[in-house]
């Protein structure tokens, strides 16, 4: 016999676990050990290299599935990872869905690679910088009479970047939809944690999330769905969209 899930029993457990202030501390040291080690570059997602924390990968599959996008619009390419990975998840869901992604620089190996992907059809690639007018104006035409919208943010990460993405693709989301912002865990690293970066502690995605939100009041930050989780690189990044 399948047994009933106790929700209040789960919810206890994870307020228990966020509540662990030795968990908390311990968390923070591994995620440091894990960024410097690059651990979110060791998987792929249908062959393509995803860049992500397994647990952030379950997190989104189920939004996706809870809220079943037409379109998800995403920032960010590199290898084609997220994409595929998105791809994958509206192909199961089934209906006329599909990815529109942006990148600033759409390696030719990539592109070849996820020109030859099983799922291609559920997916289109625009070249250009996330932040171009032009570019926006392309991502919102095919945005135009779908519901619900979905926006994963994941490019480049500095507060200006971010904040500008904000502004122009927050208007997408549908209301129960998501804005997802990516990588927002850098503030919480320590001083100095991406020298190579033009990003850092206070100029960050979670800065840029933050300053959007005392000027917008269609977005919350889930909260749930961060709790539930040990390791993820986007804390304050779930936004539920609950107005229109």
């Amino acid at each position: 016999m399948t047994q009933s899930v106790n929700i209040a029993n789960d919810a206890a457990h994870i307020a228990a676990m966020q509540a662990d202030t030795e968990l908390r501390a311990l968390r923070h040291r591994v995620v440091q050990a894990m960024v410097k080690h690059r651990y979110s570059y060791n998987f792929t997602w249908h062959g393509r290299p995803i860049i992500q924390f397994p647990d952030d990968v379950l997190a989104i599959q189920e939004i996706l599935f809870r809220v079943k996008p037409e379109l998800v619009v995403e920032t960010g390419i590199a290898h084609g990872g997220s994409v595929a990975f998105s791809a994958s998840i509206l192909e199961l869901i089934g209906g006329k869905r599909s990815v529109v992604a942006v990148d600033i620089d759409i390696r030719k190996h990539n592109r070849e690679a996820m020109e030859q992907h099983p799922l291609k059809h559920r997916f289109e690639l625009i070249e250009g910088s996330s932040i171009d007018d032009r570019i926006a104006s392309q991502v919102a035409d095919r945005a135009k009479g779908k519901s619900p919208v979905l926006v994963i943010l994941d490019s480049n990460h500095t507060h200006d970047h971010v904040m500008e993405e904000l502004q122009l693709y927050s208007g997408l989301v549908t209301k129960g939809s998501y804005l997802l912002v990516l990588d927002t865990v850098i503030e919480d690293m320590d001083e100095g944690s991406f020298p190579d970066r033009p990003w850092g502690k206070g100029d960050n995605p979670k800065t840029a999330v933050h300053a959007f939100l005392k000027q917008n009041d269609r977005f919350v930050i889930d909260k749930e769905i961060e709790d539930r989780l040990l390791f993820t690189v986007a804390p304050d990044g779930f936004l539920k969209c609950v107005k229109d």
